[in-house]
């Protein structure tokens, strides 16, 4: 029987890292769901469509393929179309774009099935904003990761300087902190932590020990 493990949380809050980390240690496959709204975001700019013209944007999905592979190591590759999208999608621009169109309702359809398909046949563990909520309500492990707007700002700049890219880190908390409002106030699935989820705060912790906190909670549900 596939076990399963949901970690949501805020933008910046490390999700991917850790669910990473975690899934290498117990042998899951990790599955990266923002990587998905990302490459619907992706998609869109690189075909001139609005990202806030929902009509549009609904329009076009049924144009837009994604599959996930896995390299030698394991790792998330995620193609648009046939074509391995997993750097293309990893900028601050296709990530705002992301944010916007995980808003509306027939994109979220799209990507929950696929990301449902995934889990129904293997041991995963998989991050986002509805894990816990939506996508895997029967999960048995939930997790809400989570860590101050401050601190996911700091981690979220050395990202960007460790990519040559130059950023203020008073507009990186604003970034984050208007992130954090449309993901918890859109209309559909919105950012919360159901009330089965465990809070693990990692504004004080290491990777290491935020990792070790999470598989201290698997193994005990």
């Amino acid at each position: 029987m596939p076990y399963s493990i949901a970690i949501d949380g805020p933008a910046g809050a490390g999700k991917s890292t850790i669910a990473k980390a975690v899934s290498k240690e117990l042998g899951y496959v990790y599955i990266d769901t923002g990587a998905m709204y990302r490459t619907v975001g992706l998609y869109c700019l690189l075909n001139g469509i609005s990202i806030t013209d929902e009509a549009s944007v609904v329009d076009k999905i049924k144009d837009i393929d994604i599959s996930i592979a896995y390299d030698d190591e394991g790792v998330q590759q995620v193609f648009l179309n046939g074509e391995n999208v997993s750097t293309k999608i990893r900028t601050q621009e296709v990530g705002e774009a992301a944010s916007t169109v995980s808003q509306y309702q027939p994109v979220r359809d799209k990507l929950v099935s696929l990301q449902q398909k995934l889990a129904s046949t293997t041991s995963v563990v998989m991050d986002g904003r509805d894990i816990g909520s939506k996508v895997l309500p029967n999960a048995d492990t939930k997790i809400y990761l989570t860590a101050s707007v401050k601190e996911r700002a700091r981690r979220r700049a050395n990202e960007l300087r460790e990519k040559g890219e130059s950023c203020d880190i008073k507009e990186v908390e604003k970034e984050i902190e208007e992130r954090d409002y449309r993901d918890m106030h859109r209309e559909n699935s919105p950012l919360v932590q159901v009330p089965d989820a465990v809070l693990v705060d990692s504004s004080d912790l290491t990777i290491d020990e935020t990792i070790d906190a999470i598989l201290d909670i698997a193994m005990h549900r």
